[in-house]
């Protein structure tokens, strides 16, 4: 069986890791072998580099310093994990992906959406998702939910305008690219969540 490389994105606060978890295991229930990630981590090297981002003050690193250590993290993840998982036929679902570095960096950050695609070519050979699930809240939903959960690391710390900006930028980006990306409502239960993504997903079964 084919494996599949399919990535979780939005903004902070719509549930990403919730539903991946969710999603992995209706995944496997019916008979693939599943593997969860995230970003920036996912491999050793990865996770190392994910200290650095998230911790610390929100004005700890450039933009353009961020996108180079993000490149980098997802860099070694492809090659470490995704690659060696798609190749056995595994599925790989994973919590943010170059869109992200595009949203955050390349458009709120102000580096360019084109500095990071040439990044991602450099670093991960332009390599993308089979499909990519965008996780969509009306902004005050979302900021209920991150302030009801605390402790913001360095990235959802970044203030209003610049969250409305990657939004705004993840919003473009799915409409730019409507064969890989599904739009889904985030809003409501959490099984009805999970419902939106596997039937998002079933022309990939």
């Amino acid at each position: 069986m084919k494996g599949r490389f399919i990535t979780l994105e939005g903004g902070e606060g719509v549930g990403k890791s919730t539903q991946l978890g969710r999603l992995a295991e209706a995944l496997r229930a019916r008979g693939l072998e599943i593997v969860e990630t995230r970003e920036p981590g996912g491999s050793p090297g990865a996770e190392a580099i994910r200290g650095l981002l998230l911790e610390g003050e929100t004005e700890r690193w450039t933009p353009e310093a961020e996108a180079l250590l993000f490149a980098a993290a997802r860099a070694d993840h492809v090659a470490r994990t995704i690659r060696p998982a798609l190749a056995r036929g595994a599925w790989v679902l994973c919590d943010r992906f170059l869109d992200s570095s595009i949203a955050y960096q390349g458009e709120a950050g102000g580096v360019g959406v084109e500095a990071i695609r040439r990044l991602h070519e450099i670093g991960s050979h332009g390599f993308l998702p089979d499909r990519t699930l965008l996780l969509e809240l009306p902004s005050g939903v979302a900021a209920e939910r991150l302030d009801s959960r605390g402790g913001a690391d360095r990235m959802e710390a970044k203030g209003d305008a610049y969250h409305d900006c990657v939004v705004a930028a993840f919003a473009a980006l799915a409409e730019a690219e409507p064969g890989r990306y599904r739009r889904i409502d985030a809003s409501g239960g959490a099984e009805d969540v999970t419902k939106r993504l596997l039937e998002a997903l079933v022309d990939l079964l």
